[in-house]
Order: structure tokens, then C-alpha cells, then sequence
């Protein structure tokens, strides 16, 4: 297909009802992602199984102006109340709630705004820049490389979301793992793990359970954690892009800590805004100043959450892998709309991938205007109280995951993966493994057992390929570092050399 065709397809998408469905996106996951408790991974799920009536690419569009408006919009409670309306924006509190202490409010929002649209905008190019080149990268794939890949994705995921052990991570991540094997078997048609269920021989309904994983624990832990907060008053300011130019350094280098965290899968946007954060107080000529109100803290925040949205794209366009629990939902919406990211979405959609970024592109316009304009009544509607909004969103929740195929047991799977996913918020276990498990449940299990039949129960199939070796090298490398096996050998060889 050539570049004339898929910028007449791209501009055929770009319909005043596309743009329009863009706008309400972008508008909503910036008010979800303001209230705290309201997840952009929530609020994507939410519309998920609402847009089912909805065309393939007016559904996309909107989806997709949730994920840029959500990440963006949780730094204005961030700002205003010291509460961060997602865990990606945990690490804007810092210096975005003392700013607007000091009477900065108006001034610390246009500035995250401003990192937000560069951040935005960085991910967006290296997503149509790399996603073609790995697309044909994962063509010379076989199913050993899918095999090794999916599991690499899951233990990363699980070593990087672990609260305090990594360990459970990886439980959670197998534990997903074998959800995803429940319905028929896609190689024999055997049905596995369904209890002599009709409704299970499908498998586990993918939005329900997303749903219920992270919206109902939300909800829940909001519920407990009503509290009266402190709303910072907002000051007439102008747009001022001194405060980003001075930091021209620091924004690069967390758009490149985004985007590289973002490729990394199923860890997403909260821990890259939190690894910048680190790197630039730790390179910082003023690190004092940090916690403090520092506008480069607050760049350096926002820029990587930001830029991660397009890094997550990537894997999740490229090889059907998500890197961030709201790119996971994206993938089941994708496939609930008639298309289908991996190897293949080149040749079966060659235009999709820009017609992505376009959408993306037209929300960060979108999500520069909208967010400026509603942070003033926001910062009224952040002062209603979790007692009033919560039960609101657990009653939309049940009838998101209802509408997608008018099945009662949607419902009921809703509020046992909540239950579910409160048990495991107790345990400190990361939902994200988890859910990642779910998703490449079917790949890891069917590319295991093709590649050995292609070698004829040969398991050196997977050590014999210079890509799966390298990933399994990696595995092995994982593993061993968490154990702290190379710390050990580390702290030997500084012995032996201070002996000697």
C-alpha cells in the first residue's frame, strides 16, 4: 500500500464524527482521570463495553481520547488537591501540590499541560517510527520467539509492578497465565477448565473481568478513604513555555524514559513517571529543591507518563503485547472491533497504525484546550465526596460490562474479580501481571505447544534460535538478579580483592 493511499485512508478518518468522538474522549478520560479513584485503565474499560454498538473506528477514536485525556487529566487533582487522580500521576504531587500552596496553581497546570503535550507528542512519533520496524522484525518470529516473548513480558511485568516482593508478581502473572487457558483449547477444540460450564467454553469474557479487576477496588479503597481535601485556588495566569524551554534536557530524557518503559510490557505509565522523576532529581543541579515546588520535577513527571502512551502502543500495535494495563484494554477493544495488533496488522490494516496516530495527535490538541477549560469547575467538582460519586461508578460499571453481550454472568464476573481484586490488593500482588497473564494466556500456551511439534518434542527449540536464546538468557537473567544472585557474586569478588 502506498503513502498516497494511506494518507487518503488516515484523512478518510478523520470525519467531523470521528473528530467529534475524539473530543468526547479526550473530554471524559480527563474529567475520569481528575477524580481520584477513576483509573484511566478504569475509565477505558468502563467505555469499552459501551461502544459496542458503536462503528470500528468512531469506537477506536473515542477509546483512545480516554487514554490521552486520562493520563493528562490526573495531574490536575494532582495539582489542585495534592491527590492524584491515577497512580501515573502520583509523582506530579510533588512539587504540583506545593506550587499551587505558593499561590502557582493556574501557572503549575499550564506548565504540566505544556509536558504533557511534548511528552505526548514524543511517544506519538516513536510510535509510527518503530512500530513498522518491529512489525517486520516479529514476522521472522516462530513460536518459540512468541513462547519466550510472552513469558519474558509477564516476569518483567511482574518484577516491575511488585510492591514488595517480586515474587508475587510473577505469582500473579502465572496465576493469569492459567485463567487464560480456561474455555476450548485452540489447537484440539478441547474444552480446559470449565467445570462443565456452557458459558465458560468461550473462555473468560476479557472486559468484565478488566472491569472488575480495576474499577471495583477503586471504588472500593475510594470509599474508604473519604477524606476532606484542601482545593488550591486558581490565579489568572498566562501561557508560558519559558519554564519547558529552560528544561529542554529534562524533557528528552523523560520523553526516552517514557517511551523505553512504556515498550517494556504491561508496567505502564506510573512506573516510568516515577523512574524520571528519580533520574532527574539524581542529575539535578538544584535536587534540593525537589518536593518543594521544582518546576523540572513537575516537566520530568508529566512528560514520561506522557510519552509512555505512545511507547505502549508499540508493543501492543507491533506484536499484540500490551506495555500498560490501559493498552490492554485498547487490545480487547481492538479485537472486539474487527481488528487483530500483531505480525499481521500491517497486511490485514495497513493503515491502522496511522490512523491511530492521527487520532492521537488530534486528542493532544484536544487535550490542550479542554484540560485549561475545565480546571476552574473541576476544582469544584473535586470537592464532591467520594460517597456520592463511588456508588455512581460501580452502577456504570455493571452496565459497561452488561451491554457488551446482554449476559447476566458479565455482571457477576464484575464483582468477583473485585472481590477478587481486593483480596489481591491486600496481599500486595499487582493486578497488572495479572491481567497481562490473562491476555497472553492463549499465546504463550499455543506458541509452547507448536514449537514443539514443529521440533518433535525437541525442547531445545528454544535455546537453538539466537532470538528466543536471547530471551531466555534474559528470563534467566531476570530471575537470578531478583534472587539477588548477582549481588552475592558482587559482594564476593569485592571481598577476594580486598583480601588480596
Amino acid at each position: 500500500m502506498g503513502f498516497d493511499q494511506i494518507l487518503g485512508e488516515v484523512l478518510s478518518t478523520l470525519t467531523p464524527y470521528n473528530i467529534f468522538m475524539i473530543f468526547i474522549g479526550t473530554f471524559l478520560g480527563i474529567v475520569v482521570g481528575a477524580l481520584p479513584g477513576l483509573t484511566t485503565t478504569m475509565g477505558v474499560a468502563l467505555l469499552t463495553g459501551m461502544t459496542y454498538r458503536f462503528s470500528g473506528e468512531a469506537a477506536i477514536a473515542l477509546l483512545v481520547g480516554i487514554y490521552v485525556g486520562g493520563v493528562s487529566g490526573g495531574s490536575l487533582s494532582a495539582i489542585l488537591i495534592g491527590i492524584p487522580g491515577t497512580p501515573a500521576n502520583a509523582s506530579t504531587t510533588m512539587d504540583g501540590f506545593p506550587l499551587a500552596l505558593e499561590g502557582k496553581a493556574s501557572h503549575a497546570i499550564m506548565v504540566a499541560r505544556s509536558a504533557s503535550i511534548i511528552g505526548t507528542m514524543f511517544g506519538i512519533m516513536c510510535l509510527a517510527f518503530f512500530t513498522p520496524v518491529l512489525s517486520d522484525l516479529s514476522l521472522q518470529f516462530t513460536s518459540a520467539e512468541f513462547f519466550m516473548l510472552g513469558l519474558f513480558g509477564v516476569l518483567t511485568s511482574g518484577t516491575m509492578s511488585g510492591t514488595d516482593y517480586p515474587i508475587k508478581g510473577w505469582i500473579a502473572g502465572i496465576f493469569g497465565l492459567a485463567v487464560g487457558l480456561i474455555g476450548t483449547d485452540e489447537l484440539c477444540g478441547y474444552q480446559r477448565l470449565c467445570f462443565g460450564s456452557f458459558e465458560l467454553i468461550g473462555g473468560i469474557p476479557f472486559v468484565p473481568i478488566m472491569i472488575g479487576f480495576f474499577a471495583i477496588p477503586q471504588i472500593v479503597n475510594s470509599l474508604i478513604a473519604e477524606q476532606d481535601v484542601l482545593v488550591a485556588k486558581l490565579e489568572k495566569t498566562k501561557v508560558k513555555l519559558s519554564e519547558i524551554f529552560r528544561h529542554t534536557l529534562v524533557a528528552l530524557r523523560s520523553g526516552l524514559i517514557g517511551v523505553g518503559i512504556g515498550v517494556i510490557p504491561g508496567v505502564g505509565e506510573d512506573v516510568a513517571s516515577w523512574v524520571s522523576y528519580g533520574v532527574a532529581k539524581r542529575t539535578s543541579k538544584k535536587p534540593e529543591e525537589y518536593g518543594k515546588g521544582s518546576y523540572e520535577g513537575l516537566i520530568a513527571a508529566e512528560t514520561a507518563d506522557n510519552a509512555c502512551i505512545g511507547g505502549a502502543l508499540i508493543p501492543l500495535l507491533s506484536l499484540g503485547i500490551p506495555g500498560s494495563p490501559p493498552a490492554a484494554i485498547l487490545l480487547g477493544a481492538f479485537m472486539l472491533h474487527g481488528v487483530q495488533p500483531g505480525p499481521m496488522l500491517t497486511f490485514q490494516h495497513p493503515a491502522f497504525l496511522y490512523q491511530v496516530v492521527s487520532w492521537l495527535v488530534v486528542a493532544t490538541v484536544f487535550m490542550w484546550g479542554i484540560s485549561i477549560m475545565i480546571a476552574k469547575p473541576m476544582s469544584k467538582i473535586l470537592q464532591i465526596k467520594n460517597a456520592i460519586t463511588m456508588p455512581v461508578i460501580a452502577v456504570l460499571c455493571a452496565i459497561g460490562s452488561y451491554a457488551l453481550d446482554l449476559r447476566f454472568l458479565d455482571i457477576v464476573l464484575v464483582f468477583i474479580a473485585g472481590l477478587f481484586g481486593l483480596l489481591l490488593n491486600q496481599g500486595k500482588y499487582p493486578p497488572a501481571p495479572l491481567v497481562l497473564g490473562i491476555i497472553l494466556g492463549p499465546l504463550v500456551d499455543t506458541s509452547f505447544r507448536r514449537a514443539l511439534q514443529a521440533s518433535h518434542g525437541d525442547i531445545s527449540i528454544f535455546v537453538t534460535r539466537p532470538v528466543s536464546l536471547v530471551l531466555f538468557l534474559a528470563i534467566i537473567g531476570l530471575i537470578l538478579g531478583q534472587l539477588g544472585v548477582f549481588g552475592k557474586i558482587k559482594q564476593r569478588f569485592q571481598r577476594k580483592n580486598a583480601a588480596v
